[in-house]
């Protein structure tokens, strides 16, 4: 019986880990042994980080939705609470767009976060 060598298989296994890790720096994207560690190690990243987004987006909002209520004379936890005392019930991600596109929206919410908070 006549020896197998798998040699296309593994051709073809090869060259989708290069090509995978097309762009990379020095030998990582010419040798099949250091590229494949490298691909592997990019996908935890990629995995990761995935869900890293979603925290670093509310970070962003809370960055401005706390710029733009130190301009209205408030924190951004006084705003945060003079609001749920109002009974306003919008996320950080629309108070962040308001913040930026409708300041005036954005100083009428203030203000009854204000009221709120003065009662």
């Amino acid at each position: 019986m006549a020896r197998v060598k798998g040699g296309t298989v593994t051709r073809r296994r090869r060259k989708k880990v290069l090509k995978l890790a097309k762009g990379y720096y020095g030998s990582k994207h010419t040798l099949f042994k250091t590229a494949k560690e490298q691909v592997m190690k990019s996908h935890t990243y990629a995995f990761r980080d995935r869900r890293k987004t979603k925290s670093n987006f509310r970070k962003l909002w809370i960055a401005r939705i706390n710029a733009a209520a130190r301009i209205n004379g408030l924190s951004y936890s006084k705003l945060m609470h003079g609001l749920k005392l109002a009974n306003i019930d919008i996320n950080r991600k629309m108070l962040a767009d308001l913040a930026i596109h409708d300041a005036t929206g954005f100083t009428a919410l203030a203000d009854q976060a204000k009221a709120e908070l003065s009662k």
